[in-house]
């Protein structure tokens, strides 16, 4: 089972909302509205950024990086960025099968995503991390083919986990099933245009969806 993080395991849209808006006027740039930046989530900052600031120049699109990141390691933290209730026990049930091989694939950076995985405690219940650091960003697929490698997994097998139309786009070109969530980023409807297989509501329905998934699969 492939996570990903921000919208998904993790609540940060609060946060990445407000760190975006704060960095924009800081730099004296207009500043995006929610739903522009909500669209933007789970790809690389970067390529979030030239999105939501399409006139600025190359030059302007580092300065607004280095604004963002600046905003957004001064205000993090596990109170700004907590797990979605029914997270954990949802992670608990999971690893309950020997079977079953946790990872992540994330549009945050590497070191970022080590640090908030640290920071809940549960970073050793990952068998692999995958971020843009090391594979190209969401929607390519390769963050997921990379943890299937790693995990010795088959198409068959795995499934993704994501709230964003990057996820479930990252999905398909994988070759993968997709579960959608309702409570992240992207509606339920955009999640089930772009590709997800199912789109559950709350943790306590990951488990019957990811049964039938892969039980469809081996019927």
């Amino acid at each position: 089972m492939i996570f990903d993080l921000d919208g998904t395991l993790i609540d940060s849209v609060a946060l990445i909302v407000e760190t975006v808006t704060t960095s924009f006027r800081a730099v004296n740039e207009p500043e995006p509205d929610e739903r522009a930046i909500r669209a933007i989530s789970g790809i690389t900052a970067r390529d979030a950024l030239v999105i939501l600031a399409p006139t600025a120049s190359e030059e302007r699109i580092d300065v607004l990086l280095e604004s963002y990141r600046a905003h957004y390691h001064s205000a993090k933290g596990v109170e700004r960025e907590p797990i979605f209730v029914g997270g954990l026990a949802a992670l608990d049930r999971l690893q309950a099968s020997p079977e079953t091989i946790l990872a992540v694939a994330t549009g945050k950076g590497y070191r970022g995503a080590i640090t908030l995985l640290e920071s809940h405690g549960i970073i050793t219940r990952f068998h692999s991390i995958q971020t843009p650091d090391h594979n190209r960003g969401k929607p390519d697929p390769q963050m997921i083919e990379t943890a299937m490698d790693e995990a010795g997994a088959l198409h068959a097998q795995t499934v993704m986990i994501g709230d964003t139309i990057h996820d479930m786009r990252m999905a398909k070109a994988a070759g993968v099933k997709a579960i959608g969530v309702s409570w992240g980023y992207h509606e339920a409807t955009e999640l089930l245009a772009e590709g997800a297989d199912i789109v559950i509501d709350s943790f306590d329905q990951l488990d019957a969806a990811i049964d039938h998934l892969l039980g469809a699969v081996d019927a």
